[in-house]
């Protein structure tokens, strides 16, 4: 996924939580649903990240041998500029890009 594509702030921004809750009714679980979705882009950008950091892997144990590069350093920026997966998911879930279920709520439903 191109994250640096995504519309998500990269600042901290107020959101109406009431209009949060509209599609669950329970902000609680609203908060959880993109709180699940963080985490799983937190791993994809984190798998991301050290597949591409991996190139730049010394398996010495040479202390001397330790220096800067700048590719590496500028990887690093990059990743660093990116909202946070928070921000991210909280913009895909007011974009209603998530599809979520709760096994409970169908249950009780049936």
């Amino acid at each position: 996924m191109d994250y640096k594509k995504s519309n998500a702030p990269t600042t901290t921004i107020t959101r109406d939580m009431m209009r949060f809750c509209e599609d669950t009714g329970n902000i609680y679980e609203t908060v959880v649903i993109i709180g699940k979705r963080a985490n799983q882009i937190s791993v994809e950008m984190k798998q991301e990240l050290e597949k591409k950091l991996q190139e730049f892997a010394s398996y010495n144990d040479n202390l001397e041998e330790v220096f800067e590069n700048r590719e590496q350093i500028e990887i690093s920026r990059y990743y660093e500029k990116l909202p946070k997966p928070t921000l991210i998911a909280a913009q895909e879930y007011e974009e209603g890009k998530i599809y979520y279920k709760n096994p409970a709520k169908e249950k009780n439903s049936l």
